[in-house]
């Protein structure tokens, strides 16, 4: 088979198997999530697209009575906890992430110990296990005001380093930083940064705030994956370097189209797990169903629910 052929031969494949998973998601009363990091051909079974937190939130607003989420264990998890009563599918286990591995009930038992007056600030990328144990959540997004509006002069602030050392510059608290990082953030290189600003000398870098204080010093703005494409269309540069995970630059050129974006990124393999005949398999056979302790899910929905009381109460 020739190389137009192979392509032709692969491109029904993917449509038959979209097809299959859009006639399933009716049958089932299901509703896909897809974070904006996974591969192109998932967003087009997607009910929603978006950030981990903000895809959870839109799913326990459906009356849906399965949520299959194509990210990765926390997520599902996150998803669990605001919709316990909801089956919640993940369509591979593999898809792990090793931040949030890097924060372990143990650890924090021993931190918290050492810290007794410091409030637990858990960022989202964390496990079930770990939210329960914390005072309240943030989002990348919220980090410096969560921390902020906390009573507490100490703050033990799990599990990015990166993240806290971000939030550590915009707070007078002192901020008790965990050894944890997101390998494909970390591993950005300045250096080659500041080559590709000096070869894009119009272009404005947007990078999350999961990469090394040296690269966001030389980054124009520093955002969420869900705060990429708001400040890209409303911006007036044309050309945008995009400093994060290779998947959403794919996004954003979806979202604004008339804009030019490179990427200065690395691939989650993680992320690139989840594939349709997955996803198919998940809906027909409730594949890697997520379920979670009672005290669990009281003891993180708790936690997330302040932060959710405080962003309301903040807008």
């Amino acid at each position: 088979m020739n190389q137009k052929l192979m392509s032709q031969s692969l491109l029904n494949d993917t449509e038959k198997l979209i097809g299959l998973i859009l006639e399933l998601k009716k049958q089932r009363n299901a509703v896909i999530l897809v974070h904006n990091y996974q591969r192109p051909e998932m967003y087009r079974i997607a009910d929603y697209i978006g950030d981990s937190l903000g895809l959870s939130i839109k799913a326990a607003e459906t009356k849906a009575d399965i949520i299959l989420f194509c990210g990765v264990k926390f997520m599902a998890e996150t998803a669990k906890i605001l919709s316990p009563e909801k089956t919640v599918l993940l369509p591979t286990l593999d898809a792990g992430c090793s931040l949030a591995d890097m924060a372990t009930v143990e650890k924090l038992e021993e931190v918290k110990k050492m810290h007794p007056d410091a409030a637990v600030v858990s960022y989202v990328n964390t496990s079930a296990d770990i939210k329960a144990m914390s005072d309240i959540c943030c989002t990348s997004a919220n980090a410096v005001e969560i921390v902020n509006s906390l009573p507490n002069k100490r703050v033990i602030f799990l599990p990015d380093k990166n993240l806290g050392k971000y939030v550590q510059q915009h707070t007078d608290k002192e901020v008790i930083l965990w050894d944890g990082y997101c390998f494909v953030h970390d591993k950005l290189d300045a250096d080659v940064l500041m080559d590709f600003r000096q070869r894009y000398p119009d272009a404005k870098v947007i990078a999350h705030p999961e990469c090394k204080e040296e690269l966001l010093k030389l980054s124009d703005h520093i955002c969420s994956t869900g705060g990429m494409a708001k400040f890209a269309k409303y911006d007036n540069s044309k050309n945008f370097i995009v400093v994060t995970e290779c998947g959403m630059t794919e996004k954003l050129r979806e979202d604004v189209p008339e804009k030019n974006f490179l990427s200065f990124c690395n691939v989650c393999p993680y992320m690139k797990l989840t594939t349709l005949p997955l996803v198919i398999r998940s809906l027909m056979h409730n594949v890697h169903e997520i379920t979670l302790p009672k005290d669990t899910i009281v003891n993180a929905r708790k936690a997330i629910g302040r932060m959710l009381k405080f962003s309301k109460n903040a807008a």
